[in-house]
């Protein structure tokens, strides 16, 4: 059994995931689409740049990250869906959206977590001072982009208004008050926290091995998003043991404890719950993560 895959070398979470699918499979991947037998499509909108002729002779799995009814290009999905026999989501909650479209058979596995990259940290205040924030200072965390392409306007599945909402509570709240961000496009969120005089420190795109570490010196971490398919900051924040409250998106609710999840009428009551979190997302940790996905690849390959 051989699977490609197929990275959108976008410098993005999913080339992330090839390469460490690349690093602990190697005995069953394939670097040429044409000696494989199954062609992963884990970056579907990059499909076009594949060879027809090779998929419709392969056994097809396509990842559906999420759904966004408002940007959903339904064409598109049924011009790639003709080369499909098999899909794949990463929560629930994308999976109850897929079913209304296609009869085709879903598998569900959320992505696997390297726990060689997102870690517990000591030392918090040496932390703290590398990054020139005070120790008394509270910190809420966002490392997701927020702004559309054109740099001005708000990525509303993103949340941004829904995190600024947030913010300008717990300034009223929190006088000690900074705001961490991490990530490209983040210009709307910059603008509203300057905007609203709310303290801030901007790290753009920084090593993963910072971006650990700004997990562990946060007092909270907010996922605001109104649609996701992870977000990998999830399991990310549980593995750090950071702090996290999240909207019910994605991977939320089988991860975080019911009391850490919150909608925009009770945002002020929800209540992080790390331990939940961290023994929820150990199961996902590499190389344990990638078993139910090798199951499924087996799966298919007997089918």
């Amino acid at each position: 059994m051989k699977i490609f895959l197929n990275s959108p070398n976008e410098n993005w979470i999913v080339d992330r995931f090839v390469e460490e699918w690349n690093d602990y499979n190697t005995a069953i991947t394939s670097k040429s689409i044409r000696a494989s037998d199954i062609v992963w499509i884990i970056s579907p909108w990059t499909w076009r740049k594949l060879s027809k002729n090779q998929l419709k002779k392969k056994k097809v799995l396509v990842t559906i990250h999420h759904i966004d009814e408002k940007k959903f290009d339904i064409e598109d999905f049924k011009n790639l869906d003709q080369y499909v026999n098999f899909y794949h989501v990463i929560s629930k909650l994308t999976e109850s959206k897929l079913k209304k479209i296609t009869d085709k058979k879903i598998y569900y596995s959320p992505f696997w977590v390297s726990p060689k990259k997102w870690f517990p940290l000591q030392n918090k205040k040496i932390i703290r001072k590398k990054y020139n924030v005070a120790n008394d200072e509270y910190l809420i965390g966002s490392f997701q982009r927020d702004t559309e392409m054109d740099l001005i306007s708000p990525k509303l599945e993103k949340g941004p208004d829904n995190l600024l909402e947030i913010l300008l509570e717990y300034k009223s709240s929190k006088k000690n008050l900074r705001v961490i961000l991490a990530g490209n496009r983040r210009d709307y969120i910059v603008n509203k926290l300057i905007e609203h005089k709310i303290k801030y420190s901007y790290f753009n795109m920084i090593s993963l091995k910072e971006l650990n570490e700004l997990y562990n010196i946060l007092n909270l971490y907010i996922v605001s998003s109104r649609v996701e398919g992870g977000p990998q900051a999830i399991v990310e924040c549980a593995l750090t043991k950071t702090p996290l409250i999240s909207t019910n998106v994605g991977i939320a609710s089988e991860i975080l404890h019911p009391d850490s999840i919150f909608d925009m009428n009770n945002f002020t009551s929800a209540l992080p719950n790390i331990d939940h979190a961290y023994n929820k997302a150990k199961k996902f940790t590499i190389p344990k993560g990638f078993e139910t996905f090798i199951k499924t690849m087996e799966e298919i390959h007997e089918s």
